[in-house]
């Protein structure tokens, strides 16, 4: 682990954010109502894990940079990003409707919560920084239970 400025943790982030705030920018109908019911507790955990994600995503660079075999990690988030923008793709492509949020991506559920947490777990593990996979774990648990949630109340609707 190895404080720097890390300008592939900047690249991930803007890949994370790029559709967010597309998304942000016309939420689709419902959505409101849906997030009215989020448990405190997971949102808590979304914010803090947002917050520490961003930073060390940020503030930590590879001790071995781009040899192998941590290369393959780096390679891995790469690859669960570059499925998380398809995911977003077919989401928008689709009409931008709610249920189309949480669709999964063939056996990825709720893909696009899931799979830039898991990206950034890898690449918290290329960065070599236990803050770096820590924090995205605790994302995902208030992220990806959020939006469990949301899948759970739209299939009881």
């Amino acid at each position: 682990m190895r404080l720097g400025f890390s300008v592939v943790g900047i690249a991930f982030l803007l890949i994370l954010f790029v559709p967010n705030i597309r998304w942000a920018r016309n939420q689709p109908d419902g959505y409101a109502e849906i997030s009215r019911h989020e448990s405190r507790t997971l949102l808590a955990l979304e914010r803090i894990g947002q917050v520490a994600t961003t930073c060390t995503a940020v503030a930590f660079v590879s001790p071995q940079g781009f040899e192998l075999p941590w290369l393959l990690w780096l390679v891995a988030a790469l690859m669960l990003m570059v499925l998380y923008e398809l995911a977003w793709v077919r989401y928008f492509k689709g009409g931008a409707q709610l249920d189309g949020m949480y669709a999964p991506l063939g056996p990825i559920p709720v893909p696009i919560a899931t799979l830039p947490v898991a990206a950034f777990v890898l690449l918290g593990i290329w960065h070599q920084s236990p803050a770096a996979v820590l924090s995205a774990i605790i994302l995902g648990v208030g992220h990806i239970g959020i939006h469990l949630g949301h899948l759970q109340e739209l299939a009881g609707r």
